[in-house]
């Protein structure tokens, strides 16, 4: 079977430049990376797949910022505003305490992103604890129903599904469970199971997952 490239449904959705999707899930998250006004440290925190990176991306942009990628002597050299993503990835607690002073000696601006509260962490270096204490916190939340209807229609729309049927969605909401990677692992299983049997996406076919 080939999927045909057609989706027409209307979305409700606030979108900027970047087609990030806001709604009530992650609207603070939003509003504080642009909110010029802010102080400088921010520390964004949720679920995987929740959006994180997309948002630091356009704080990033905004902030004209480095991106850290485990070269410190990069940030240092350089008088910029800094992104760290995911933070907990090859996390050097010596390099995390010397970007922290190098942003807030020089006035920068600094965005960590994690999918965990700061508070499951445990530091070795006692006065980086200290210092992440000072940041702006802000978490996106498990999406709600709005939102799981966005990210489904998103998906579906890039698999290049047909939806015949909106009660899919109803059907669909009604027993996912209620997390961002859920969503993620559902379509690509709906993806491959209708692949597999040559059928579009239809109830019957979403029950032989569910």
């Amino acid at each position: 079977m080939t999927k045909q490239k057609y989706f027409d449904f209307n979305i409700n959705e606030n979108k900027d430049s970047y087609n990030f999707y806001v709604n009530e899930s992650n609207i603070e998250a939003y509003n504080l990376i642009n909110q010029d006004s802010i102080a400088n440290n921010i520390f964004l925190y949720g679920p995987n797949k929740s959006g994180k990176t997309h948002l630091a991306n356009i704080w990033a942009k905004k902030n004209d910022a480095i991106i850290f990628s485990d070269n410190i002597s990069n940030i240092i050299s350089n008088k910029k505003n800094v992104l760290i993503d995911n933070f907990l990835l090859n996390l050097n607690e010596e390099y995390l305490f010397h970007i922290i002073n190098h942003c807030i000696n020089h006035n920068l601006k600094i965005l960590i992103t994690s999918n965990n509260d700061l508070y499951e962490y445990n530091f070795h270096i006692p006065d980086l604890k200290s210092r992440l204490k000072t940041f702006h916190y802000v978490k996106i939340n498990e999406p709600n129903d709005e939102m799981i209807f966005i990210i489904l229609t998103k998906l579906l729309t890039e698999k290049q599904f047909i939806i015949k049927n909106t009660e899919i969605f109803e059907y669909l909401i009604k027993r996912i469970k209620r997390t961002y990677e859920e969503i993620y692992i559902l379509v690509n299983k709906m993806d491959k199971l209708s692949l597999e049997k040559k059928r579009q996406l239809t109830i019957p076919l979403i029950k032989e997952i569910l």
